[in-house]
């Protein structure tokens, strides 16, 4: 019994919330940038198929596109501002704390 206590004291330790904290980071680094590559290739593609069905509207088009990109570039930049406060200023260690 006193194995099942010590393993659960264990779970809830600073070095394993540190583990999980940088996990979680990467998934969210990695998640974000993977979904804004493919949001990029769609866009893209969907641009090149306006303008070669409709090449006069290209410059029009080619605004819009440049917008959106800018949009779809802000989702890995807050992605990175998270996990960068997950891993230097976590306020998940203060919770921590306050159980021991």
């Amino acid at each position: 019994m006193e194995n099942i206590a010590q393993a659960a004291g264990n779970l809830f330790s600073t070095s394993y919330l540190l583990g999980m904290t940088a996990v979680a980071a990467g998934l969210l680094i990695g998640l974000g940038g993977l979904g804004t590559a493919i949001g990029f290739g769609l866009l893209g593609g969907k641009f090149l198929e306006g303008s070669s069905r409709q090449p006069e509207l290209t410059p029009m088009l080619q605004t819009k596109m440049f917008i959106v990109a800018g949009l779809l570039d802000a989702v890995p930049m807050i992605g990175v501002a998270i996990a960068l406060l997950l891993l230097f200023a976590n306020p998940l260690l203060g919770s921590l704390g306050a159980h021991h």
